[in-house]
């Protein structure tokens, strides 16, 4: 994992120094900061990228996970340019102090050490501080004309190549949160060949079906598999972590993010680098309520999803795995993989009432089929999180106090009490915000 921060004037070796400090969790062996083009700026990260810096000019430092996926900035006349990958797997903000100097860095948290004037660099844009430039994003494709077996036999070869190209990055072992479904059985299925061990890692409460669906993926593909039980107490002690790790109060965010918080600990035991089935689900439209829409509207609003990821459930896995440290590779948002993925016809992502069926197709043979063709879950709901959470909410937050704190003083209203549980644990860590824009919020989450 690596950290990258900055202020646009020079002589801030200080105030830089201050907010790695705040990120040193997403790398503890090395830390470099620079002077250029009267700017400061620093980056840190562990012993597998420090050989990544010296690929860089002295006047760029960039956050890289893998091929495609990354942030960075680049001293330019006196400011910084700023770039973010196109679907934001890498984070990036930026703010002006109090004294009007540009400045960026890697999470909120690092931010705050010199302002609290936060903002969301978005995906797939350039930003030198005055005008922001589109680079890429994700867009409707024209429909592929090819039977079901030449398109399985193509994605297959796409996410085989996606995988492998991560599954060599770095050095030691390497694994993957494996959690039963179908999307992080995918990404086990493909990284095994390519390494000598593959050590995956379950977390669940007891007798949660994630735990057995993960055995089952785990035994027929051969891995070292690392299974952590977890009790209700466990997982309500861990609450304000996740929330400080995440820099966030979103409701589904949080529930996705307990499980994923806990076996990221474990993880990190084991392994520098993991794999997650993060983004299959949106490109082979995994979700129940996509079953409901018009078949014509499906192509956009996977279009749209896609484009939600940066600051929900890809803030979810970089939040996880960064808070100890280890990288977290999405195999599925290869550049090659999601263009390829987009020209699918939607009749092949839905057909017979079965999400993600290209995605089964391609992946015939690799994986037991009651894994293969399981029924899509939510995280938290095949983890066993769901109503221990929810009640757990309850007993905490009135119907008065409810009412009288649902709308936040910069206006933002409040979804549910479970939210409001979680408001009150963010704001005991980072205090109240004018502007909360930087912000994601699930799409679709529950209402009161």
């Amino acid at each position: 994992m690596t950290a990258i921060a900055g202020i646009a004037r020079a002589g801030q070796t200080e105030q830089v120094s201050r907010m790695l400090d705040r990120l040193s969790h997403r790398g503890k062996h090395w830390c470099e900061i620079r002077e250029a083009e009267e700017t400061t700026f620093g980056v840190l990260g562990s012993r597998v990228q420090q050989a990544d810096l010296k690929e860089f000019p002295k006047g760029i430092v960039r956050d890289q996970a893998s091929a495609g996926h990354f942030a960075q900035a680049q001293a330019r006349n006196g400011g910084f340019e700023l770039r973010r990958d196109r679907l934001g797997v890498r984070p990036l903000y930026y703010g002006w102090t109090s004294d009007d100097a540009f400045c960026f860095a890697s999470e909120v948290k690092g931010l705050l050490a010199v302002t609290r004037d936060v903002h969301e660099m978005p995906p797939g844009y350039s930003f030198d501080g005055v005008e922001m430039k589109k680079q890429a994003e994700g867009t409707l494709q024209p429909e592929l004309n090819e039977s079901v077996e030449t398109i399985a036999r193509e994605l297959r070869k796409r996410l085989e190549a996606s995988v492998a190209e991560r599954a060599r990055i770095g050095t030691g072992d390497v694994g993957s949160w494996l959690s039963g479904g179908l999307d992080s059985s995918v990404m086990v299925a493909l990284a095994r060949p390519h390494v000598s061990k593959l050590h995956t890692f379950a977390a669940g409460m007891a007798g949660a079906p994630d735990l057995e669906f993960a055995r089952i993926a785990a035994d027929f593909v051969g891995t070292e598999h690392h299974e952590r039980v977890i009790q209700p107490e466990e997982m309500f002690a861990s609450l304000g972590d996740v929330i400080y790790a995440l820099e966030s109060f979103d409701a589904w965010l949080i529930r996705s993010s307990v499980m994923n918080y806990l076996v990221a600990q474990t993880a990190a035991d084991y392994v520098p680098a993991v794999f997650s089935g993060e983004g299959g689900d949106e490109l082979f439209a995994g979700y129940d309520y996509l079953k409901s829409l018009d078949p014509a509207s499906l192509p956009s609003e996977l279009v749209d999803i896609v484009n939600r990821l940066h600051n929900t459930a890809l803030q979810r896995v970089d939040r996880c795995s960064s808070a100890f440290g280890t990288v977290a590779h999405v195999g599925f948002l290869d550049d090659g993989v999601v263009d390829y993925a987009l020209q699918i016809p939607a009749s092949m992502k839905l057909r017979d009432g079965v999400e993600k069926w290209i995605l089964r197709k391609a992946m015939e043979g690799t994986m037991p089929d009651s894994v293969l063709w399981r029924a899509k879950a939510k995280f938290w709901q095949g983890a066993g999180v769901e109503d221990f959470l929810a009640h757990h909410a309850e007993e905490q937050i009135s119907d008065a106090d409810f009412k009288k704190e649902r709308t936040l003083p910069n206006g933002v209203q409040l979804n549910t009490k479970e939210e409001l549980f979680y408001y009150r644990l963010f704001r005991e860590r980072f205090g109240d915000f004018e502007d909360l824009s930087w912000m994601g919020r699930t799409k679709g989450s529950p209402v009161a």
